[in-house]
């Protein structure tokens, strides 16, 4: 059937027959026989018999639009290929804008007017059918398997979304002009509430397992779109699946979350592979494959595509979360769901992490970025803005549990104890609060009411500023902070398998070749590809992301500012007493601060421009203190950090102006760093005894730094003085022992070394072993290689320190209970480097092994001379000749030959041999006294030593009297008493004056016998020659 247009419509028509022609061919329908039946128009006959039997004209007016719109829906059996019912009242809309266009053209304003009304009337008719139709799909018949109309309205909304720099073009054609935003604006909550519970789920489903390559853009797009519309963020956030309760075998709660929440889904889009559940494309693969033999230029142009997709995916979602936050309806369901996230993978915290029960890495890292921008406005503002963060709220929300966390420095009792104090205190005033109401007003029943719910809302009626602080604190340790450590270990788990490809090349090299260890190859080479490829993934997200990581540094300075407002603001000395607000924070808080700081000072120019004062006071005010942080490990990273930021390691010129301008750092940072030096000895980990090394490194390549400083020089001497029986000692003892044991421990290595080099070297008998044999071999020499190594990096800092620190400050070296254990450390390192034995130390290449015996003897013969020229009442010679293990004079003797042979300083070698000539007759002497003395009752002697006691004190618990200066060197390495291991300190000690009155006696005597009997002797031999003349 042909319409005639309106615009042409003949004059003889009147306006009712217009308005026929206009509708009919808006619902593609007629209530006549059609002349040419097809598949388009609808003859509705039951339609034009109701008509006609309610005496009404066989025409299409307004009054029966609705009746003519539901039976066109209605039709039974609707043909193949005929559209959906919610595809018709698409069209039917787009039809009825097209005709209202075409109205325009019409002279009658009066039926102009009329048929934009009727036209408006039906478009009304349309969208609310759609609505209905998209929320209940049987509502009108439809071809078996159609799909769901949600899916055709997601279809034009992903249309509509749809951007030229989209990965993959549009599922299909848009929708007419105008249909989605009335589809949506016109409707009220239960009209849609169904149609957007399939919808959700649809564009969930459509981001499923997509990768940061993938096409997330215009879904995402969509949603962001979607939650500006009241009643739709209204359904998102009343989705069964915005909170998910459905339990599945194998699979946590947390990874639930990320699986089938809606923004899970959305969440779940990253860079870092999830190889549970893997996402297309895969991004290692696609970017980073093979990546050694790839042009620098292309991985730069991978880590740009990948960080500009990121940063666009955290915009959107934090439009999105904002969005929802700002609705009133929805506030509350999005800051439940960010802490069902948290809660639901706190497990994530610890070292092993099941990936079938908790989140994956790249949703966490999505959630912090997203997370640190919605915290951006109160970053800009952190003065005014921490006073809105209420420690409380770690105790007293009922969102997020804190209370399991390990505290900074109270144990879980004492944690529990605060919270039940802040609950009694908060009971009371209650209590009053509602006696007060009771007594000035007349108590109503609502007025009870009411003031009994603020009372009890009142714990948990907390700023947005202090939730958002406190949930990204927690998201950023499970997230961003944990990525960091995953990375870590990639990295360093990479290294090894380096490593080990790289000894089983060798060993094929060497002619070693064996079917099995072309298999090993082949395997470690497969693991090294995947493992560096898992590793630029997360250096393509997070590590060159210079952005993401400036907001979360921006973040931890708030952190630390609020912090350090709970102990009362930068200020020095720390209050004696730790406040419990500031004890109970949890840890990693702080820790996490520390790490990033210092990931963020190894990457070039991260830190450009970026204000660290506050960090700077905040380390140095708590470096030193066990009585606020008590964990030595946290402690320790403050030193990696400062370590980092040495002006030589951090590149930055502005670092200098921190560490030689900065108050604080003049005032207390040397101080602290000698006390974390002692503090580290005991850490309470089963790997204190390694750890103290790497830590004391850090310690050491600073305080050499420092030195350097000439402000920082005269507070080092100033303390050395100040504390010369106290912490200073104590670092003097704990320095020299390393020195000892790493050397030790090195040349003992070295000759291991030479002994596989010489078992090499003879390759004749070398290739007749068995190839695994030659394998082995070649694992225990390259791990050897590294021990040396990194034991004499430190062993060749710590004898440097006692170099530089001896020249300046050598009274502490001069001690009574310290002198001969500096002279024994000093003998033995003379007797290794010049000694009979030292060629034995002769290796290939020493430089490899940072061994460098030439700088190492010019150094022991240095602080020989420096101790020396300190010695003001001459001990030091005697304590280098009482060394009955390592001393002997032609030591000396053969020392300063080499000394003159490799060029070191003619006076130091000068005043060396000095010093062997006084040690020599000290020795004479001591030959002498032992002579005077005879044999020494045991009670005199030092139980230990087996030395004469000259100041013997008593051990109050095992009743054993020792010499002091044995029993003070004892404890500076051990604080118990070494017969009974029960607690011992120096001022523990009991003076035995009794029995060093006897001593002293005892000498006397002998020395006395001695001098009469000489006496005696020469009388003797005067009588003689008298006889003989």
């Amino acid at each position: 059937m042909a319409f005639s247009s309106p615009a042409s419509a003949r004059p003889q028509r009147s306006p009712d027959e217009v308005e026929d022609i206009i509708l009919r061919k808006i619902l593609l329908v007629s209530l006549t026989p059609l002349a040419n039946p097809g598949p388009a128009v609808a003859y509705l006959e039951l339609t034009a018999a109701e008509l006609l039997s309610e005496s009404r004209p066989l025409l299409a007016l307004r009054d029966a639009a609705e009746r003519l719109l539901i039976d066109r829906l209605s039709l039974p059996d609707p043909p193949a290929g005929s559209p959906t019912p919610f595809a018709f009242l698409v069209s039917a809309f787009r039809r009825a804008a097209d005709e209202a266009r075409k109205i325009s053209t019409i002279r009658d304003a009066a039926l102009r007017a009329r048929l934009a009304a009727s036209i408006a009337h039906l478009r009304a008719l349309i969208l609310s059918y759609a609505r209905i139709v998209a929320g209940n799909p049987d509502t009108f018949p439809s071809q078996p398997g159609a799909q769901h109309p949600a899916a055709e309205l997601l279809v034009f909304l992903l249309a509509e979304a749809a951007d030229p720099l989209d990965p993959t073009p549009g599922p299909g054609a848009p929708p007419p002009p105008g249909f989605i935003d009335e589809f949506f604006s016109g409707a009220d909550y239960d009209s849609i509430e169904t149609a957007m519970g399939e919808l959700y789920e649809l564009l969930r489903q459509s981001v499923d397992k997509v990768s940061a390559l993938g096409d997330f853009q215009r879904p995402l797009r969509v949603l962001r779109r979607l939650v500006g519309i009241p009643n739709c963020a209204k359904a998102l956030v009343n989705h069964p699946k915005w909170i998910p309760k459905n339990q599945i075998m194998f699979i946590g709660e947390g990874r639930v979350m990320e699986l089938y929440s809606v923004l899970g889904a959305f969440f779940h889009v990253s860079a870092i592979r999830d190889r549970e559940f893997a996402s297309k494309p895969d991004v290692g693969q696609q970017c980073f494959s093979e990546a050694s033999s790839r042009r620098p230029a292309d991985l730069l142009s991978s880590f740009t595509t990948i960080k500009s997709v990121m940063n666009g995916l955290y915009d959107g979602l934090k439009d999105i979360l904002l969005t929802l936050l700002k609705n009133l309806d929805t506030r509350e369901k999005v800051l439940e769901y960010i802490a069902e996230v948290i809660n639901k993978n706190a497990s994530r915290s610890g070292m092993q992490v099941d990936p079938l029960k908790c989140a994956s890495s790249g949703m966490f890292v999505n959630l912090s970025a997203v997370m640190l921008r919605l915290c951006e406005p109160f970053l800009d503002n952190m003065e005014s803005k921490k006073d809105k963060i209420d420690v409380k709220y770690l105790f007293c929300n009922n969102r997020i549990d804190f209370k399991d966390l390990t505290a900074i420095n109270a144990s879980s009792e004492e944690v529990s104890s605060w919270i039940e104090s802040i609950n009694n205190e908060h009971a009371q005033n209650n209590a009053s609060g509602e006696a007060r109401f009771v007594e000035s007003q007349e108590a109503t029943s609502s007025g009870k009411n009411s003031a009994s719910s603020q009372l009890r809302c009142s714990k948990k009626n907390f700023s947005f500023v202090c939730e958002c602080f406190f949930m990204t604190s927690r998201v950023l340790n499970l997230g961003l902070m944990k990525a960091i450590s995953d990375f870590k270990h990639i990295s360093q788990q990479l290294a090894r398998f380096e490593d080990d490809l790289e000894s089983n090349r060798a060993v094929r090299d060497q002619g070693g070749g064996s079917p099995q260890l072309e298999q090993d190859i082949t395997r470690l080479e497969k693991i090294v590809e995947i493992l560096s490829q898992d590793k630029l993934c997360y250096e393509a997200q997070i590590l060159r992301d210079g952005a993401f990581l400036q907001r979360a540094l921006s973040f931890y300075r708030l952190m630390i500012l609020w912090s350090v407002n709970l102990v009362g603001g930068f200020k020095m000395p720390l209050p004696s007493q730790c406040s419990k607000e500031f004890a109970c924070i949890p840890e990693h808080f702080l820790d996490d601060a520390m790490d990033l700081l210092v990931l963020t000072s190894r990457i070039p120019k991260a830190l450009e421009s970026f204000v660290l004062d506050d960090f700077l006071s905040f380390i140095i005010m708590f470096m030193g203190s066990t009585s606020y942080i008590k964990n030595p490990y946290l402690r320790a990273k403050m030193v990696e950090v400062l370590n980092c930021w040495m002006p030589q390691r951090s590149g930055l010129s502005s670092t200098a102006s921190l560490f030689e301008g900065h108050q604080l750092c003049l005032d207390y940072l040397v101080r602290n760093l000698l006390k974390l030096y002692v503090d580290i000895e005991f850490t309470g980990s089963h790997t204190q005894f390694f750890d103290k090394f790497n830590i004391r490194h850090n310690i050491a390549e600073l305080l050499e730094y420092l030195w350097d400083v000439p402000s920082h020089r005269n507070a080092w001497r100033q303390i050395a003085k100040e504390e010369e029986k106290g912490v200073y000692l104590n670092f003097l003892n704990f320095l020299i022992n390393d020195s000892i044991y790493l050397l030790d421990e090195s040349l003992n290595k070295i000759l291991e070394l030479k002994e596989i080099e010489a078992e090499m070297t003879n390759t004749v008998e070398w290739e007749r072993r068995p190839a695994q044999e030659r394998e082995e071999r070649l694992r225990v020499f390259h791990q050897w290689e590294n021990i040396v190594r990194f034991d004499m990096r430190l062993a060749n800092e710590d004898v440097g320190m006692l170099a530089f620190t001896s020249e300046q400050i050598p009274a502490p070296f001069l001690l009574p209970e310290m002198v001969e254990r500096v002279a024994s450390m000093l003998n033995y390192f003379l007797l290794q480097l010049a000694g009979p034995q030292r060629k034995s130390l002769t290796v290939k290449d020493p430089e490899k092994y940072e061994f460098k015996p030439k700088q190492l003897l010019k150094q022991i013969a240095t602080i020989y001379v420096h101790i020396s020229r300190g010695d003001k009442e001459s001990v030091f010679p005697a304590a280098i000749s009482k060394d009955g293990r390592a001393y002997n004079d032609q030591l000396f003797a053969s020392a300063a030959n080499i000394l003159w042979k490799i060029g070191g300083d003619p006076k130091i070698i000068q005043e060396f041999m000095q010093l062997a000539g006084r040690a020599k007759a000290a020795a004479s002497e001591a030959m002498d006294a032992e002579a005077i003395l005879g044999d020494i009752p045991d009670e005199f002697l030092d139980p230990i030593q087996y030395t004469l006691m000259k100041d013997p004190v008593t051990l109050p618990s095992s009743k054993v009297t020792v010499d002091r200066p044995v029993i003070i060197r004892h404890l500076l390495s051990d604080s118990t008493d070494p017969f009974n291991r029960s607690h011992l300190t120096q001022d523990m000690l009991i003076p035995n004056t009794e029995l060093k009155l006897q001593i002293e006696e005892f000498v006397q005597s002998q020395q006395l016998r001695k001098r009469t009997a000489a006496v005696s002797e020469i009388g003797q031999a005067d009588g003689a020659d008298d006889m003989a003349e």
